[in-house]
């Protein structure tokens, strides 16, 4: 079971079987947690009990939930339903959790993506989050973390999509509409955590942003004091935005964090 124990329980719980690919309802009495206001999650985990306790939790926090058992049968779903959000396991057999991950965003799909593991190294969130994944969450979890992730990113979410559609700083240009980014009109080619990242600093350009609120601002939540996530991906980006010639645009404060902008 992949919440902690100690967690409080999940009130009014039922026995019902879960019908995998189908949204799972409850009684509008039941849903009284939290408001997850109607949105449409779809939970992908192998283990039945992961997916009986996780949807049956989130059901009542509020979303509406759909469930498949694999990979594959995730792909499918997200392919012929809209979904709002996307919670999956990273060790499933067959197709795994990055995997799925990363043939979602060569897809161009965008869907906010949680994802859920036992591993728990640095190592092991950066290859998660360089997939495309929005969120790394280390099993076993309190369900109401879970459901103040997926609200933090269904708010992100919306305002990328009603933000300006253009920034400029200096050489590059930041087409977020398309989640494009060019360097002195050349196309850079960036995953989507390393363009979130990006977005992130051009929004707040001339403005020197710390370690940790990157980590708030573009992944959501805080990572242990000691990780070096946000340098990691600073270090990524900077080796595709500052190649070839082109200016620093990105840099370190010492001691603080690192700034977006133009001159050196």
């Amino acid at each position: 079971m992949p919440l902690r124990q100690g967690a409080p329980p999940i009130p009014g719980e039922d026995t019902g079987a879960e019908r995998s690919g189908q949204s799972e309802t409850s009684d509008v009495s039941d849903r009284t947690v939290s408001d997850g206001s109607g949105r449409m999650v779809l939970m992908v985990d192998d283990d039945p009990d992961v997916r009986t306790s996780v949807s049956r939790g989130l059901r009542h926090s509020g979303f509406d939930v759909r469930v498949a058992s694999n990979g594959k049968e995730a792909l499918r779903l997200l392919s012929t339903e809209t979904h709002d959000a996307l919670v999956l396991d990273v060790q499933m057999p067959e197709l795994d959790g990055v995997a799925v991950v990363t043939a979602l965003r060569a897809l161009g799909n965008d869907i906010p993506i949680c994802v859920l593991s036992a591993r728990d190294t640095v190592n092991d969130r950066i290859a998660g989050l360089e997939a495309g994944a929005d969120d790394y969450l280390t099993k076993p979890f309190d369900l109401g973390e879970l459901v103040a992730r997926l609200h933090a990113l269904l708010r992100r979410s919306a305002h990328n999509e009603q933000s300006s559609d253009s920034m400029t700083v200096g050489p590059l240009t930041i087409d977020t509409a398309r989640r494009l980014v060019f360097v002195d009109g050349e196309r850079a080619d960036l995953t989507k955590r390393e363009f979130d990242l990006l977005a992130v600093l051009a929004e707040n350009a001339g403005v020197v942003l710390s370690r940790q609120r990157l980590l708030e601002l573009v992944w959501g939540y805080d990572f242990d004091v000691d990780t070096n996530v946000a340098d990691v991906f600073i270090s990524y980006l900077r080796r595709k935005l500052e190649r070839d010639g082109h200016s620093r645009v990105i840099h370190t404060v010492r001691g603080i964090g690192y700034v977006l902008r133009a001159d050196p």
